[in-house]
């Protein structure tokens, strides 16, 4: 505990950004103390899942430079296998999830395999193929899989919506540390994280150093497979309790795209800030819209209200399209913040030392470790 305690007083306290997340996600335990609002705490469990979804994305892509345009194969597959398990053989969720992700993990590696020679779009393309395959399948076999209407009634993690809520957050942090810890470029224990940096820049230079790119491709995609799936698992059986194949839509795996790219790829929180922006938005958006409607029918019989209900009506449009708005956001943010919004807020608060390479507050003169100059 002491060394804990030093550790934190040396590593996070100083830098503006760590101490910034360890007030995050102790805010995020606190809300079902805060609040008692389902809705509230419906909305963060989802928020908790795709973030893990996100990650997983960021690390396989982002990091390796396999840009998969399928990662909702790994989400649907998982769910689909732990919904399977249950309805034919009766297992419960405490069974079904650690053999559905090692589904998921094995469908990373079976899908790295036919798209080890290919490389840039072609690689995506051939991602982007394998999720409308599973749902194809998914839709011929409608007598085991209960086609466009799913599988219903799955049990669920915990009984009660709190008990969902902290199942979900503290996975989602463990494995939100798991990953970052993978793919630190600077850990003196780990070195998959400098191992798939030279892959994503450049893999024959990596390949002619020695590295085996091929073990450490399909190692990115059987990671990438492994927390995707533990998603798909949860949404599953921690939020609706049921699986359909709306989600092995491309547009679940671009989703997971725009979340990394507006938070900042290549970066782990970069994900995490653009889940937990984005997602509460567009729900809040929704929510938001409804309550407009209700507001300008009740003003409609009132002719002297006529230009606020229009105004309003305008508003209610928007709101009922979060997918434009959120686009919008998007392309503003790669405009002025290409590099994402987490990682343009970082480099206001902190600066790194130009010899040692540590973090340091923005305010500082001199670094904390060496006492280089920062300016």
């Amino acid at each position: 505990m002491r060394r804990l305690l030093k550790n934190f007083q040396l590593s996070v306290l100083p830098v503006p950004g760590r101490l910034i997340a360890v007030i995050f996600f102790v805010l995020l335990f606190l809300i079902p103390v805060m609040t008692d609002n389902q809705f509230l705490i419906r909305m963060f469990t989802f928020t908790s899942i795709y973030t893990i979804f996100a990650v997983s994305w960021d690390l396989l892509s982002g990091y390796t430079g396999q840009v998969n345009f399928g990662h909702a194969l790994f989400f649907g597959v998982a769910a689909y296998s732990s919904a399977l398990m249950y309805k034919y053989l009766g297992w419960q969720p405490w069974a079904t999830i650690p053999l559905s992700i090692l589904v998921a993990v094995a469908a990373g590696v079976l899908t790295c395999l036919p798209a080890m020679r290919l490389r840039g779009p072609y690689l995506s393309l051939l991602t982007m193929a394998f999720p409308l395959m599973l749902a194809g399948i998914v839709l011929a076999l409608r007598k085991y899989t209960g086609g466009e209407q799913g599988i219903s009634n799955l049990p669920m993690i915990s009984a009660t919506p709190t008990g969902n809520y902290y199942t979900c957050l503290l996975l989602m942090t463990v494995s939100v540390l798991i990953m970052w810890k993978l793919t630190d470029a600077g850990s003196r224990y780990v070195r998959t994280g400098l191992i798939f940096h030279a892959i994503r820049e450049d893999e024959i230079a990596a390949r002619a150093t020695g590295i085996n790119t091929i073990r450490y491709k399909l190692l990115a995609f059987a990671i990438g497979g492994f927390f995707s799936g533990l998603a798909g698992t949860l949404q599953a059986h921690a939020v609706i309790g049921s699986i359909y194949p709306q989600s092995l839509v491309l547009t679940t795996s671009f989703l997971a795209i725009i979340w990394v790219v507006f938070g900042g790829i290549v970066s782990i929180y970069g994900a995490v800030v653009g889940v937990f922006t984005l997602y509460p938005l567009v729900e809040l958006a929704s929510t938001f819209q409804h309550s407009i409607r209700g507001l300008f029918e009740a003003m409609l019989d009132n002719p002297a209200l006529v230009p606020l209900v229009k105004i309003l009506q305008a508003i209610h449009a928007v709101a009922g399209r979060p997918m434009i708005v959120l686009s919008v956001i998007v392309v503003l943010i790669l405009l002025f913040m290409p590099e994402g919004l987490a990682v343009w807020i970082r480099d206001k608060m902190e600066r790194e030392c130009p010899r040692c390479k540590l973090s340091n507050g923005a305010w500082r003169r001199e670094c904390r470790a060496c006492s280089a100059p920062l300016r």
